[in-house]
């Protein structure tokens, strides 16, 4: 199992693909389009932020189990980001301390529920998109989702800010697997085919390295 991590707009669900067509697995996305619950979160976080953790939280579950068919299936989020983003919302008064310990608990419980080896609960590879505050929301604006927007939520700018600087750390303490990370900006994988491809060499010799491929 492969799993992406990285900000709103670094470009998990394009490196989602490319690599799930580069390993011939199957990739697994994260529920945006069809979420009905985020919308309503980005208009009241407060009130439905612990309910879309929830929702998240069964979604990935259910990635986790149904990827266990391929060896390189690709999932376009990793689990274990969805602590630091509750953790975030918590922080910035968005949901109560209450709410993110009883989320980080039922997140430990449900993963002791998964099935044991030989199946993992952690990816074989956890890989980190890094893209610059700028061209976070550059990507965001370029993408159109109009709950995502700053122009239409201010406040929107400071979440932002804060979640991409949030996610360096994050990287630099997990451990929970083998990890890589992509510079997103010097590798502009998204529009740059050039770059798509060295990417996916860099990827192919780690896979190699960790005797995955």
């Amino acid at each position: 199992m492969i799993a992406l991590a990285g900000t709103i707009g670094a470009g998990k669900t394009s490196l989602t693909q490319l690599l799930a067509d580069h390993l011939n697995s199957k990739a697994f996305y994260e529920s945006v389009d069809d979420n009905k619950i985020l919308p309503l979160f980005y208009k009241n976080p407060k009130k439905y932020g612990f309910l879309l953790q929830i929702y998240f939280l069964n979604k990935r579950i259910d990635e986790i189990k149904d990827s266990y068919d391929n060896d390189l299936n690709v999932l376009d989020r990793s689990i274990f980001e969805d602590a630091l983003l509750f953790k975030l919302n918590a922080d910035m008064g968005r949901a109560t301390q209450t709410e993110s310990d009883i989320y980080s608990s039922l997140l430990a419980n449900m993963m002791e529920e998964l099935p044991e080896q030989p199946h993992q609960k952690a990816p074989d590879l956890l890989i980190t998109i890094q893209v610059s505050f700028e061209t976070m929301l550059k990507r965001i604006e370029k993408r159109g989702r109009s709950y995502e927007q700053i122009a239409n939520d201010p406040s929107l700018y400071s979440y932002y800010q804060n979640l991409n600087n949030r996610y360096r750390d994050w990287y630099a303490q997990y451990d929970e697997s083998p990890k890589m990370l992509i510079d997103g900006d010097k590798y502009d994988f998204v529009e740059d085919p050039t770059a798509a491809q060295e990417v996916l060499k860099m990827v192919d010799r780690k896979l190699a390295e960790l005797n995955l491929k």
